[in-house]
């Protein structure tokens, strides 16, 4: 496939909801998807449920599998006991080159702002929930916090693209950047600077988290999630940005993506390349009662 020229501008009220949140109101999410599309067709998808805080917070990994991408059946769930962690978010699922499937999960660590990246491997996604995690990218509880990563296996090499809370401050621990990195397995990283970081007096300019990139016609595209404020912790927009290196990736000034009706968040969006040309998209996106629903949208070729 031919890479791509740029990346489309998400239209979720043409999005078919995958998944809807798991109760109503605020703090109700299901979202933060990683979908991958196996070669015989099917498509695997990973995300996150989640409550309000008190209620359990992130409290499952889902893998679930699809013929058509937009009807899903559950196969495995992985809960946020077996991780012996506070909650769960955003996984990131990858189909390993021996046929095997890896899973990597952002935990938060018990009564702090720290949260770890572990990785968990299985013949098949319905059984990852039987293995044993290992802590892959461990952050620092004093210094930082790592999650949401983004994983891919282009060519041989290995990508990392990982959001990054600074935990100096105590009361500013929503604010995020993106490192980059590179391994041999997938397993043992080195962080090689930052990718992606806010603008100041832009809408991004409280973080930006780099939510799926893809090779491009010119080098790499990226959709990211960014906000402006604390305020809009967990109702981040969506822009894109590019680079000629995957580790330098230069910010669009504009959003491309916002919730329903033009309002709101849409966050992590997650890219499917579809042989026939096209993509498929995976996102999460705030209702108007406060919940967060996981849609996807088709994007044809000519868009």
């Amino acid at each position: 496939m031919p890479g791509l020229e740029r990346l489309p501008a998400p239209s979720p009220e043409d999005a078919a909801v995958v998944v809807e949140a798991p109760g109503d109101g605020p703090g109700y999410w299901a979202g933060g998807p990683s979908a991958v599309l196996d070669d015989d067709g099917t498509f695997w998808l990973a995300y996150r449920l989640r409550r309000p805080h008190g209620d359990g917070r992130g409290y499952a990994n889902v893998i679930a599998r699809s013929s058509d991408g937009v009807e899903f059946e559950t196969v495995d769930v992985l809960h946020r006991d077996d991780f012996d962690c506070d909650s769960l978010e955003r996984p990131a699922l990858v189909h390993l080159p021996d046929g095997t499937w890896r899973v990597y999960v952002s935990c938060a660590t018990p009564d702090s702002f720290h949260w770890r990246v572990d990785a968990v491997d299985a013949s098949d996604p319905s059984q990852l929930s039987s293995a044993v995690p290992t802590t892959v990218l461990p952050g620092d509880p004093e210094v930082m916090a790592v999650k949401d990563p983004v994983v891919k296996l282009v060519d041989g090499q290995w990508h990392l693209w990982l959001c990054c809370h600074p935990l100096d401050l105590p009361d500013d621990t929503d604010r995020m950047h993106t490192d980059y990195g590179t391994s041999v397995d997938g397993i043992h990283w080195e962080l090689d600077g930052t990718a992606l970081t806010g603008t100041p007096g832009r809408w991004d300019q409280r973080g930006a988290r780099v939510a799926d990139v893809v090779p491009g016609a010119g080098g790499w595209l990226a959709y990211y999630d960014g906000r402006s404020s604390k305020e809009e912790n967990a109702e981040e927009r969506t822009g894109t940005a590019s680079g000629t290196e995957p580790g330098h990736l230069v910010a669009d000034p504009v959003v491309v993506g916002t919730g329903p009706d033009g309002a709101w968040s849409l966050r992590y969006t997650s890219i499917v390349e579809l042989p026939e040309g096209g993509l498929r998209l995976f996102y999460e996106t705030r209702r108007r009662d406060g919940a967060h629903d996981l849609r996807t949208e088709y994007v044809p070729p000519s868009r």
